[in-house]
C-alpha cells in the first residue's frame, strides 16, 4: 500500500509539473511589465550590472530583510537550543577524542582543507563585494565564507576550528550584518523619502563603488549569512562532540 500511494502521488506530482511547464511563456517572451522593468531599472537607474542583485536589494528589499531576520532568529534558536543540552564535564573527554579521530585522517586531507581555506575566503570575499557587478552577491558569498571556516572542521582540525572562528565574533558578526541592514533601510526613511529609499551616490556602472545603497546591503548580508550559517553548523558539530552520554 505504501509503494501505491508513493507511485500514485509521485505521478500527480509529474502531472503538476508537466502542467506548470507548460504553461510558461516562451523564452524571450515575458508576461507582465515586471520582467522588462525591473532589470531596466537596475541598470539605468541603479547603474547595478547585476539585475538579479538589483531586484532582490531594490525592488524587493523589504522582503530581503524579512529573509535576513528569518536566518538570524534561526541562528539564535539553534544556538540555544543546542547549547542548553551539552555536557561541560564532557569538553576534555571530547577534545581527546577529537585529537584521536583527527590522527586517524590522512595528512593528504588535512593537510588540502587546511591549503583550501584562504583560495575559498578570498572568493567569498570577492563573491560578496562584486556581487552587484556580477554573478554572486551577499547570499552566496556568505556562504563561501562559512564554507571556509567549515573546511576547517572537514579536515578534522576541531581544535584549530577554535582559533579560526572565536565563538564571540561569530555571533557579533551575525548580529552586525543584520543589524546593518535594518539600519540602512531606516536611513532610506531619515535622509531620503521611504525606508529602503536610496541616499547614496550611484557612481559609475561598471566601478565596484556603484549603485548606491545596493552594494552596502550586499556586504552587510554576506556578513550576516556567512555567521549565522557559521554558528548554527558549527553548534551542531559542538553539540555533537559534548551532549550527553544518554544521547551518545
Amino acid at each position: 500500500m505504501r509503494r501505491v500511494a508513493v507511485l500514485v502521488s509521485l505521478a500527480a506530482l509529474g502531472a503538476l509539473a508537466v502542467a506548470a511547464v507548460s504553461g510558461l511563456p516562451d523564452f524571450g517572451h515575458p508576461r507582465g511589465p515586471y520582467a522588462t522593468q525591473a532589470p531596466r531599472a537596475a541598470l539605468e537607474d541603479r547603474h547595478v550590472t547585476n539585475t538579479v542583485v538589483g531586484v532582490t536589494f531594490d525592488v524587493r528589499g523589504i522582503d530581503t530583510l524579512g529573509e535576513e531576520l528569518i536566518l538570524f532568529c534561526a541562528a539564535i534558536g539553534t544556538a540555544l537550543l543546542l547549547r542548553s543540552q551539552r555536557a561541560p564535564d564532557r569538553a576534555d573527554q571530547a577534545a581527546d577524542e577529537a585529537a584521536e579521530g583527527r590522527l586517524r585522517l590522512p595528512v593528504s586531507l588535512r593537510a588540502l582543507g587546511a591549503a583550501l581555506v584562504g583560495p575559498v575566503l578570498v572568493l567569498g570575499v570577492y563573491v560578496v563585494a562584486h556581487g552587484h557587478l556580477t554573478p554572486g552577491g551577499g547570499f552566496q558569498g556568505g556562504v563561501i565564507l562559512a564554507a571556509a571556516l567549515l573546511l576547517v572542521y572537514m579536515a578534522g582540525q576541531a581544535i584549530a576550528l577554535e582559533r579560526v572562528r572565536p565563538i564571540g565574533v561569530v555571533e557579533v558578526a551575525d548580529a552586525a550584518g543584520a543589524a546593518a541592514y535594518a539600519l540602512v533601510a531606516i536611513g532610506g526613511l531619515v535622509f531620503a523619502t521611504a525606508a529602503m529609499a536610496n541616499f547614496l551616490p550611484f557612481g559609475t556602472q561598471g566601478s565596484l563603488l556603484s549603485g548606491g545603497i545596493i552594494p552596502v546591503l550586499n556586504v552587510a548580508v554576506g556578513i550576516e549569512v556567512a555567521g549565522a550559517i557559521t554558528l548554527i553548523l558549527t553548534e551542531f558539530l559542538d553539540y555533537a562532540l559534548l551532549r550527553p552520554k544518554e544521547q551518545a
